[in-house]
């Protein structure tokens, strides 16, 4: 019999790498799959197809929504509580025995706990985990979420915003250290988690408290808890973060390492004052999304080979360009883990250094105490290194220190804000680089964006219409005469009814060849530098994104919204 993690790598039910991180961080044993499917979810797969895997491995039959029942079963001998917390669910009582539905057949001491509660032999078949959550909910009804009855432990105590022990500080303190309000904001976070969400903003308006969780891009609002509890849950938050709870009228920062549901994070927490109090932002940190490699970035296969051909240089400089949150330090972490071997000594200038890597000198900026990018560009070729990476090129200065370290024999790689990636050399010089030392240092330039990606649980292809079929040809992509499939949305259980899971990056990789060297000069326009690349053969962001919609990755909306001001 195959194990389980076999046949999803046979059958490609999920991407290699996705099912080695899982393996991973699953530590699972061999013939169990509980830690396996688990680590699964949290990458954001699940559904049917890992069912009928785990089915082919434990040789046991399917059950599917259809053989669920209308009523409970054994409501008097199996609580409901044990159901949900267990993910299992009775699907029907003979003869036989009891008939018990179950995400993972390996977990042993469950199925033996129903068997001893039922009083009956139990005949195990396996079920989607989403589909069992949808049956739980269906018989046993949703109830309240576990952030609504740690509000209601709290009770109304608590003051509202607007009363004197507002301003008692050992009181918020004090409540802040208490176990209900402690309960309260771990949940939030595990929740966050638990919806794969990369940022929690908490906010507190006149009349009513915002909680948000921004999930693959896109903020999503959740049930709050009552404006009156926002001053103790900003203030625990503070705690955890090492912050002053009696400051209110200055920004903080701060940062806090926490374990939830497994997984290592790191909290950055950022406090603003606003008109109603201060608003908080938890950047959530995954440890195990710092071991992305080169090949999972979604490259095309092309532009990978070119990326690896100049990361294999021995000097030059590399710049990655995109907006705020379009993935830069990702793409740069997947280089430096390529570039990361005993004969190579790297130092980075991170502000902030989001990810750790093992066997790289990371530098924390501090412009208030004179630790700059500049100054830590200065130092850094003192050190002797043979690969310098600087988090941003944020000033002409630290731009010239960039250029001259690469010049003298040093593989630097850094970011840039521009919209595309010839906008990185007109930014240089704009920041008072000379051209011709842009010309003699520029090795290759990426621009990105991060597209959503589709659910495969879900997303439903459909038959491109003339008007898509246009937009292909105007990018200049070949159209076959018979046309071609594309895919959209629908929603389901494994998205939460989002219809993507994931996020992707779209690329364009301008490598500057004697061609754009030629070009680079003080009055060069980004749109010529753009124009000779794709002549030179660049595949830009738009046709990136567009070879993607019609891999089934993503969808035409989503590659416009991203490339619209391109």
């Amino acid at each position: 019999m195959k194990p389980l993690e076999q046949i999803l790598a046979d059958d490609k039910v999920v991407p290699l790498e996705v099912l080695e991180k899982a393996c991973e961080n699953g530590n699972k044993t061999r013939r169990s799959g509980t830690s396996l499917i688990l680590a699964l979810r949290r990458a954001g797969v699940g559904g049917s197809r890992i069912a009928a895997a785990v089915s082919r491995a434990f040789d046991l039959p399917l059950a599917s929504l259809d053989d669920q029942p209308n009523l409970p079963v054994l409501p008097d001998r199996l609580s409901a509580n044990f159901l949900k917390e267990n993910s299992v669910l009775p699907l029907s009582e003979g003869k036989d025995g009891l008939r018990l539905a179950v995400a993972d057949p390996g977990d042993r001491f469950v199925v033996e706990a129903v068997r001893i509660a039922s009083g009956l032999p139990v005949a195990l078949a396996v079920s989607a985990l989403e589909d069992i959550e949808t049956g739980l909910e269906r018989l046993y009804g949703p109830g309240k979420s576990a952030l609504e009855r740690i509000v209601e432990d709290i009770g109304g105590a608590e003051p509202d915003n607007g009363s004197a022990a507002e301003d008692d500080i050992e009181h918020l303190k004090d409540a802040a250290l208490e176990a209900p309000v402690i309960r309260l904001v771990n949940q939030i976070i595990s929740d966050a988690v638990q919806q794969r969400a990369s940022d929690i903003h908490i906010e507190p308006f006149r009349d009513s408290l915002k909680v948000r969780y921004r999930i693959d891009g896109l903020l999503q609002e959740i049930s709050p808890p009552p404006l009156r509890l926002a001053r103790v849950i900003i203030s625990r938050i503070k705690i955890l973060a090492g912050l002053n709870i009696a400051e209110r009228r200055l920004p903080q920062d701060g940062r806090v390492r926490l374990r939830v549901s497994g997984r290592q994070l790191d909290l950055r927490v950022s406090s603003l004052p606003t008109t109603h109090g201060e608003s908080v932002v938890i950047r959530l940190l995954d440890d195990s999304s710092a071991t992305q490699e080169l090949p999972s970035l979604g490259l095309l296969p092309h532009d990978e080979g070119i990326f690896r051909r100049n990361l294999k240089a021995p000097y030059g400089m590399i710049i990655v360009t995109g907006p705020t949150g379009s993935g830069k330090t990702t793409t740069l972490g997947a280089a430096l883990r390529l570039l990361n071997e005993p004969h190579r000594k790297i130092l980075t200038a991170e502000d902030p250094i989001e990810y750790q890597i093992p066997g790289i000198n990371q530098v924390q900026v501090k412009p208030a105490i004179g630790m700059t990018f500049a100054n830590a560009l200065r130092a850094f070729v003192r050190q002797d290194p043979d690969v310098i990476m600087v988090g941003e090129m944020r000033d002409g200065e630290t731009a010239e220190m960039a250029v001259h370290a690469a010049l003298t024999g040093h593989l630097l790689l850094t970011t840039l804000h521009t919209n595309n990636a010839a906008g990185a050399i007109t930014r240089l010089v704009d920041m008072g680089v000379d051209s011709f030392l842009i010309a003699s240092t520029l090795r290759l330039l990426i621009g990105q964006r991060l597209v959503r990606v589709l659910c495969p649980e879900c997303s439903r292809s459909v038959k491109a219409g003339p008007q898509i079929l246009e937009e292909f040809r105007r990018a200049g992509l070949t159209v076959a005469p018979d046309g071609f499939a594309i895919f959209e949305p629908v929603g389901c259980d494994s998205c939460q009814g989002n219809g993507f899971i994931g996020r992707k990056a779209i690329f364009e990789l301008l490598e500057v060849d004697e061609t754009i060297q030629r070009l680079i000069t003080p009055g060069v326009t980004t749109n010529a530098l753009q124009r000779a690349a794709r002549d030179n053969g660049m595949t830009t962001m738009l046709q990136d994104g567009l070879e993607k919609c019609r891999q089934g990755v993503t969808t035409i909306e989503e590659v416009r919204r991203v490339t619209e001001d391109m």
